[in-house]
């Protein structure tokens, strides 16, 4: 979370009952400062972008996610203010770089104490993949979270142990239980302390609607994310872990928050496909599919990282493929040949340029896109083009709730802002 949190189980208390907003403590935004807390006797919680659980059992220490890149040298600091205890074993939820980062910072410590990392088996899948595409998700970095240059890493700490469905682990005699489901990974493991009634659920929870439709990423699964969600609210854990946000203490709030979780993506799912199967346009789907009404209000469900119409989209990438329907699209022209032919037909681009100005002035953001977008593939280094659709994703920028929305206008804004001579023009 962005303030400092002195009690985070009293704190995401507040949350739940609404005392607190959520959108003043986002819990997916990059932070600086990490913080510890031990949240009972042998359980500790370091509070970082990627939140890091430590359970320290039997004069061991296990480790639930290990950090950031950016982050893991403030988590290893923090984790050797409280214990000594080696670090034996850790688990990675999934192979995203915020909880990957920090376990050669502990295998330092000691030449002989090699740390087994365990995590699911397509984690070694996905760290091949970035290091094949670190450029492209450098961009989506800088994008998505306005950095002011690629940042991505293409050295990985690979897992030791992996494992395809469920396996247990002993960490100093206690039992560790890992479980797979697919959600907003096809890499994802969820743990089961069943001693300690103590569940970490990696970013199957993050305390926002849940991350299934990132239209820069790779595909998600809604429907096993929602599985995975009921099938760990009836545990009856009594102390939860997210991956981002404050952890959640006892059985009735854990169960609540989880299955109306769950409800919430089975909803986006059910409707999404009764359109698909009545045969209708992905269009058709993005504006008419909405979560139902009751869950939406929630506040671990707002709409603050991604959002509901991303979700449709990636579940029609799931179930019908890349094309939308619409034959046009199937094999198109060049996005600035069509500009280009729009803008001779309305009377040059500055035409389409001001008539996207007046859209916007007038409330109508997503037309005012899409003219500003065509004016400025018709006629890219046009100062007056350039300026109106910075104007326009400025202002589509101000009016989103998701960060990954806002992330993309604010590049396009950012883009024209430059001139000509930026780095990247609006094609």
């Amino acid at each position: 979370m962005n303030d400092p949190i002195d009690d985070p189980i009293e704190f995401s208390r507040r949350l739940i009952d609404g005392e607190v907003p959520i959108g003043d403590h986002h819990p997916v935004l990059p932070r600086g400062e990490s913080s510890f807390h031990e949240l009972a006797p042998g359980i500790g919680w370091v509070d970082s972008f990627a939140n890091v659980v430590a359970l320290e059992h039997g004069g061991e220490l296990l480790l639930v996610d290990a950090g950031g890149f950016i982050h893991a040298g403030q988590v290893h600091r923090l984790l050797r203010r409280w214990t000594s205890a080696p670090v034996r074993t850790a688990v990675y939820t999934h192979g995203h770089v915020d909880h990957v980062g920090g376990v050669p910072l502990f295998e330092a410590e000691d030449a002989n104490g090699a740390v087994e990392v365990v995590a699911h088996e397509r984690v070694t899948d996905r760290f091949d993949r970035y290091r094949r595409t670190a450029g492209y998700n450098g961009v989506i970095n800088q994008r998505q979270f306005g950095l002011a240059a690629p940042l991505f890493p293409t050295e990985f700490r690979y897992p030791d142990t992996t494992y395809r469905r469920d396996l247990d682990l002993e960490v100093g005699g206690l039992r560790v239980e890992l479980h797979h489901d697919r959600g907003e990974t096809d890499d994802h493991t969820w743990v089961w302390v069943p001693e300690r009634r103590l569940l970490c659920t990696g970013d199957l929870m993050i305390w926002v609607a849940p991350n299934c439709g990132n239209p820069q990423k790779a595909q998600r699964y809604p429907a096993e994310w929602a599985a995975a969600l009921r099938r760990m609210a009836g545990l009856g854990a009594e102390l939860l872990c997210p991956g981002h946000g404050p952890p959640i203490a006892g059985a009735e709030r854990i169960e609540r928050v989880l299955t109306t979780a769950a409800a919430y993506l089975e909803s986006l799912v059910e409707q999404t496909l009764e359109l698909m199967n009545a045969g209708a346009r992905l269009d058709e789907c993005v504006h008419t599919v909405r979560p139902p009404a009751e869950l939406a209000e929630l506040p671990w469900l707002q709409p603050l990282y991604d959002e509901p119409e991303f979700v449709v989209r990636n579940l029609w990438r799931l179930y019908g493929g890349w094309w939308d329907g619409n034959p046009a699209t199937l094999k198109p022209a060049p996005e600035a040949h069509l500009a280009g032919e729009l803008a001779e037909l309305a009377g040059g681009a500055g035409v389409l340029a001001r008539r996207a100005a007046a859209l916007a002035a007038d409330g109508d953001l997503r037309l005012a896109g899409h003219l500003a977008e065509l004016a400025a593939l018709a006629a890219p280094d046009d100062p007056e083009v350039r300026e109106v659709r910075a104007g326009v994703f400025g202002a589509r920028r101000e009016a989103e709730s998701s960060l990954m929305a806002r992330g993309v206008f604010g590049w396009a804004e950012r883009e024209s802002t430059a001139g000509p001579e930026g780095p990247e023009g609006p094609g």
